[in-house]
């Protein structure tokens, strides 16, 4: 979700403060004027919170690349100092299909701490977002993305082959579709690992009771949910997956996955559900940080990029 300033929470408690008050004792337009201003607020350009990553990691430094015509389809590449055949993560940022930046601090902070020292090239990247684009879309662009990196690794002193792909919540429904079918992006990578998503099976949450922002993600098309649901487009050629999952929700996120890993074991392929007891946010916020959640997702990591 976009974060918003002090300044911009400030005003918002007061609009609604002001607008619960009877209209009689509101004066000169005031509750008028303050609504009008937290619109133009709601809708204009977020803020620029991008990280300032030569304080975090020094030496590194960061390139913004586009890979497509539209101001969404954009990167940010974070390069450690003296990279060489370099290993490369790629974060896909969540926000229900309709929001969120790559620069968000939540995003990409622990990630960079943790992977850059390491010698890894980290890469956040935006797609298009509802209403502009549905979720299948967002996924096209994600693929466009993917191909794009692939073809630039060598550039900045990365493998083309040791790419990893990470997303949480929306964008983890994007990195586990594009790995169930990666003819999306033509070459393979590495492996990926999708953080706390809860749209693994779409047809079956479009038919059950959902919150509407899937309405407007995935339309009410039954066509459309099979072809933007990962676990009706695996196959056994399917990227390794890595699905962590909040055992905290209450929609039951990790069913899910093990539903797709046995899915997956039918077909003799091994995929990896890691339940953890945080939060939504929580397995986004926390992952880099020196804990046992991190260590079980560096050693799959590591283990997919093993002899390459």
């Amino acid at each position: 979700m976009r974060m918003m300033s002090a300044p911009r929470i400030t005003l918002l408690l007061v609009t609604f403060a002001v607008v619960s008050v009877p209209l009689t004792v509101q004066a000169g337009g005031l509750s008028d004027r303050l609504q009008q201003g937290v619109a133009n607020l709601l809708t204009s350009p977020p803020e620029d919170h991008r990280v300032q990553v030569e304080t975090l990691v020094p030496g590194s430094r960061r390139l913004t690349e586009s890979y497509g015509e539209d101001p969404l389809q954009a990167l940010d590449v974070y390069l450690p100092p003296h990279a060489t055949d370099a290993p490369i993560l790629v974060m896909v940022h969540g926000g229900g299909w309709k929001e969120g930046d790559k620069g968000e601090p939540h995003v990409v902070v622990n990630k960079l701490k943790r992977w850059l020292p390491q010698g890894f090239i980290v890469i956040s990247v935006n797609t298009r977002l509802l209403p502009q684009a549905m979720a299948y879309e967002q996924a096209e662009d994600l693929a466009k993305a993917m191909k794009w990196i692939q073809g630039h690794a060598r550039n900045w002193g990365g493998r083309s082959d040791k790419i990893i792909l990470m997303g949480h919540s929306s964008g983890g429904h994007l990195v586990a579709l594009l790995s169930s079918k990666p003819s999306m992006v033509g070459k393979p990578w590495a492996g990926t690992v999708a953080l706390d998503t809860a749209a693994l099976h779409i047809p079956s949450k479009m038919r059950k009771s959902h919150l509407p922002f899937y309405d407007a993600a995935f339309g009410s098309d039954p066509g459309y949910w099979t072809k933007a649901s990962p676990m009706n487009q695996w196959t056994a050629k399917a990227v390794p997956m890595m699905l962590v999952c909040s055992s905290k929700r209450p929609d039951k996120p990790c069913s899910e996955a093990q539903e797709f890993q046995k899915q997956a074991a039918h077909a003799g392929r091994e995929m990896i559900v890691s339940p953890q007891n945080l939060s939504h946010a929580e397995i986004n916020d926390t992952l880099g940080e020196s804990n046992a959640y991190t260590g079980a997702v560096e050693t799959f990591i590591m283990r997919q990029l093993a002899g390459r």
